[in-house]
């Protein structure tokens, strides 16, 4: 624990398929912070590192010298507050809950529905893929609000909750349909950012190999 919390790097515990993992990976590139990344293989023992540091041996996990983060969301607007340019969460107290609302739903109805399909098989995954989908392909509009990020004119965190999700989708089986050309639109803007591509590891890149 001792030689984790003295390294002059931020250290990053990170799935290298993991969603959660993946959004601290994106607000990390896009604020450029400089980071090492260990990587917290699925089915793998749990790093020594990593054991010693969290008590549920989870990634997401962040060591900034002594200080040790361990919850995606505290992860998130700890950077944010850290390293305040570009900023992702806004400044007033209003608009920042409304933020984190947005995120709360995001999370609620399409980060944990793809997340369960891990643990779907047959029939019942197949209804959830169809679910997802539709719940998606039913908020088009709001990803056509003609601003070019998620309901701001500036990327933001609610972007960085996004993007894992919509990167994932194909991968999975849920298929958004061409019909669904704001979700389509949104979803390449993201992808085509500089900062997006380095967030990804090598197992999220094969997500999208045809």
């Amino acid at each position: 624990m001792a030689a984790v919390s003295r390294r002059s790097v931020m250290t990053l515990f990170s799935g290298p398929t993991c969603i959660y993992s993946h959004r601290i990976r994106l607000v990390l590139a896009e604020k450029g912070i400089s980071v090492e990344i260990v990587d917290v293989e699925p089915g793998a023992p749990i790093p020594e590192d990593l054991a010693d540091l969290n008590p549920y041996g989870e990634a997401p996990t962040l060591v900034d010298r002594d200080l040790v983060l361990y919850d995606t969301k505290v992860i998130a607007e700890y950077l944010d507050e850290r390293f305040p340019h570009p900023p992702l969460m806004p400044v007033d107290p209003v608009s920042r809950a409304k933020a984190r609302l947005v995120i709360s739903r995001i999370e609620r109805d399409w980060v944990q529905s793809l997340d369960a399909l891990d643990e779907l098989t047959g029939k019942d995954a197949e209804k959830g893929r169809k679910a997802l989908a539709e719940s998606l392909v039913a908020s088009d509009e709001v990803f056509g609000s003609g601003l070019p990020f998620f309901l701001s004119e500036e990327l933001s965190m609610m972007d960085c909750v996004l993007a894992p999700l919509l990167w994932r989708l194909h991968h999975y089986g849920v298929e958004i349909p061409a019909s669904a050309e704001h979700i389509q639109a949104y979803a390449k803007r993201l992808f085509g950012r500089e900062a997006f591509q380095k967030s990804l590891s090598d197992a999220e890149r094969a997500m999208q190999a045809v």
